[in-house]
């Protein structure tokens, strides 16, 4: 039986994704690139029509799916802006798409639709609701509910990362993005000239966030400090989505969740410790199980649904384990 083909788009801030594949999320072909962001969403685009050229060359495709890093009117396909790159505000992405590969596009913002992948294919499958809080160089959210992804009022939902942590503005992107626990490892160093955190950070001159897990490991007091205020927002941030939605699971994915095992057990530990007794013990909280290839597998079943939302389009999971 011939398998119908479809395209997903994964566009970042700082990467891109282009796939060809099925619509259940089995990826048969992948491009990645550095997005050109200093030529803007033009430099972007000029690589996004190569890169369909190029997978155009295995032959026609049923549909194409769009996970995009900003703000998205779902419905109609187009961008309401980007945080981070000029010149997306207000773009025809359905129509653009829809004319240079002369199928059907549907399109979410990048977290909806990795949301998607790991409930369908990776870390959620079996269990209902799933929430999935992406911890990159921003923090973003998504929740899929019944097999479909939840939409609010446009331009967004399930926002999580401009969830405010105090009554001041303190937002949890604003802690435990990338690029906040790097400032803070800058500033913790300056401080402290010595130790492990001082001695694997010091002289990396960005991206001082990976070399957290190493510090913690060898208990250096600075950056046991750092990750333990780190699980403790994220704890209390994610208490408030348990209460709104008690979802079945929690999902940490992006470059954040790299800390790996002690991430997810600090965070599993603070959010049980904020919940109502009712709740408790709370959800399970795991790891991504597609890591770099969430975004790129639910934008393969987003197309595949035809961008259906809130009816499972798959026969029902059994729980593993």
């Amino acid at each position: 039986m011939h398998t119908l083909r479809y395209l997903g788009i994964e566009i970042g801030g700082t990467k891109l994704q282009l796939v060809a594949g099925s619509g259940t999320g089995e990826i048969l072909e992948t491009l990645r690139f550095a997005a050109a962001s200093q030529g803007g969403a033009a430099a972007i685009r000029d690589q996004i029509s190569a890169g369909i050229g190029e997978l155009l060359k295995g032959g026609p495709v049923a549909g194409v799916g769009v996970g995009f890093g900003g703000p998205v009117d779902w419905q109609s396909g187009r961008i309401c802006k980007s945080h981070q790159v000029e010149g997306w505000s207000g773009f025809d992405m359905r129509g653009w798409l829809t004319g240079m590969v002369n199928a059907p596009v549907w399109m979410d913002n990048d977290a909806n639709v990795a949301a998607l992948g790991e409930a369908v294919c990776g870390a959620g499958v079996g269990l209902d609701p799933v929430f999935y809080i992406t911890l990159g160089s921003g923090v973003g959210g998504g929740l899929v509910l019944g097999g479909g992804i939840y939409h609010g009022q446009i331009p967004g939902e399930s926002e999580i990362g401009h969830v405010r942590l105090d009554r001041k503005g303190t937002t949890v992107e604003s802690r435990c993005a990338g690029w906040a626990l790097d400032r803070r490892i800058r500033e913790q160093i300056r401080q402290t000239p010595s130790g492990a955190l001082w001695r694997l950070a010091s002289s990396v001159g960005g991206g001082e966030a990976r070399h957290l897990g190493a510090a913690v490991s060898e208990e250096d007091p600075a950056a046991v400090g750092i990750f333990s205020e780190l699980t403790e927002d994220l704890g209390f941030a994610l208490s408030h989505v348990t209460h709104l939605f008690h979802p079945g699971v929690v999902i940490l994915g992006g470059g954040v969740s790299s800390l790996g095992e002690m991430l997810r057990a600090g965070v599993q530990k603070e959010l049980q410790r904020h919940l109502m007794d009712a709740f408790a013990p709370g959800p399970a909280v795991r790891l991504a199980g597609l890591g770099e290839r969430a975004v790129p597998v639910g934008a393969l079943l987003l197309a595949g649904m035809g961008g259906t939302r809130g009816t499972a389009p798959f026969p029902p999971f059994e729980v593993a384990g």
